[in-house]
């Protein structure tokens, strides 16, 4: 499978791979990466004007407080379509050597093959020392790459967390899960007590979900190894997940209804969806798909596989980045830690923008109150900052965009099949697939 046009491989240059970053690597990458973006603010006379590509909702009105503030750093927002389109937008321009903004939000894995392509600058040399310090180390590592250098900053994570109908668990007496063991006896419970009735669902229309129970298990599917990608999908970690969702798939006790249908949705509406495990943003969600049920869910961690040891994964997620030819980087910088690290920029980001923030030092300020949706578990942001905080490091690749493709075809054959080993085998389609579109873009893989 070839490599998605939005995202063009790195070819065989040494200095250009030493981009991607990596410990062994970071310093050349400093050095590499960022031999066009050597101007900034400090040494101009008059204002700076930067140009800001975003999506996030009423992010201007965030841009216009830092406008009043800073009327020496102007900052123009011009709104952009979401995930992938942007990204195809911003390397098109990057090729053209024109129309590139100064800053982009960037999800947070599009940000390998925005590195691989000389698109975002490494801002390490611009930070605030204190930055990093606003961050867990697995949201830290995502603008990282696991290397010294720094290509953005981020702004909003989606910790995994556990939704379920607080009626149903009470009406059958059983709690919530604590460990994903005790997870499977729950659905086995609510399926046997109505077998119309499950508590969640294998979506294999959603890698970035499954991406995200990897991550929660130990996994890091792409890694660094000396000047190579390294390649561990099918790992230990990952097929335990696998497997566990293939053998409640097979077994019967889970739905493999793929989400966001109208048969999903009306599931939700009418009880016979119970559970979903799912982000930070899934009240949201629940809100606009089954605004009836409100007051009859809850929120908790999500299931472990140590209890003694807490973790989870990410689902979604966004940064600031500056531009490898923006003229103006420490200017940029300045406003991207301003909006995603100071305390009116956090505020505005969940006030304006409905988001949860990546900072962890002032979201616990700024999130006063649980989501409507969640008006009856006042601990619900208490909640999902401890979560948050056990979100493990987790390492995307330049190619992701044909793993997830891969995951769709090889997991959805596998969930129509019921079969637990079809789940695993998918894996190791999945891994061959990666590392051989890795191999034909000219990737160094190890």
């Amino acid at each position: 499978m070839s490599v998605n046009p939005q995202f063009p491989a790195l070819r065989t240059s040494r200095r250009r791979f030493l981009g991607l970053g990596g410990a062994a690597i970071g310093a050349a990458a400093a050095g590499g990466l960022l031999a066009g973006c050597g101007n900034d603010s400090s040494g101009e006379s008059g204002p700076v004007e930067l140009t800001f590509w975003a999506w996030a909702p009423e992010i201007e009105k965030l841009v216009e407080i830092w406008n009043q503030q800073n009327p020496d750093i102007t900052v123009t927002v011009s709104r952009q379509d979401a995930g992938d389109a942007a990204a195809t937008k911003l390397l098109t321009a990057i090729k053209a050597g024109k129309g590139a903004p100064d800053l982009m939000q960037a999800e947070y894995q599009a940000i390998p093959s925005m590195v691989a392509n000389d698109a975002l600058a490494d801002i390490s040399e611009h930070l605030n020392s204190e930055t990093p310090g606003h961050f867990n180390d697995g949201v830290w590592n995502s603008v990282t790459l696991g290397s010294d250098a720094v290509y953005a900053i981020p702004q909003d994570t989606g910790p995994l967390q556990f939704y379920y109908r607080e009626d149903v668990f009470s009406d059958l007496g059983i709690d919530a899960p604590v460990t994903w063991e005790e997870y499977a006896e729950a659905a086995r419970t609510i399926h046997e007590a109505d077998p119309s009735m499950y508590l969640g669902t294998f979506s294999s229309k959603d890698p970035g979900l499954f991406a995200g129970l990897a991550q929660q298990a130990g996994a890091s599917w792409w890694g660094i190894d000396g000047e190579a990608w390294s390649v561990q999908i099918d790992d230990d970690a990952t097929r335990k997940v696998a497997e566990f969702w293939g053998g409640l798939v097979e077994e019967g006790v889970i739905s493999n209804q793929p989400m966001y249908t109208p048969e999903w949705n009306a599931a939700l509406n009418d009880g016979t969806q119970v559970g979903w495990v799912s982000a930070v943003w899934a009240p949201g969600v629940l809100a606009g798909n089954a605004a009836d049920t409100q007051g009859k869910w809850k929120m908790a961690t999500i299931p472990q596989w140590d209890a003694a040891s807490p973790a989870t994964g990410n689902w979604g997620g966004s940064s600031t980045a500056v531009t490898s030819q923006s003229a103006h980087p420490e200017a940029a910088v300045k406003f991207a830690e301003w909006l995603n690290t100071s305390a009116d920029g956090v505020a505005g980001l969940v006030e304006h923008s409905a988001v949860y923030p990546a900072d962890t030092e002032h979201a616990s300020t700024a999130l006063d109150a649980p989501p409507a949706f969640f008006d009856n578990q006042p601990d619900f942001y208490e909640i999902t900052e401890k979560n948050a905080e056990a979100v493990q490091s987790f390492t995307f690749g330049p190619n992701v965009n044909v793993t997830y493709s891969l995951f769709n075809d090889e997991f959805s054959s596998a969930s129509e099949a019921r079969s637990q080993q079809a789940f695993v085998d998918a894996l190791g389609a999945m891994q061959d697939g990666t590392v051989d579109d890795l191999t034909k873009q000219g990737f160094s893989v190890k």
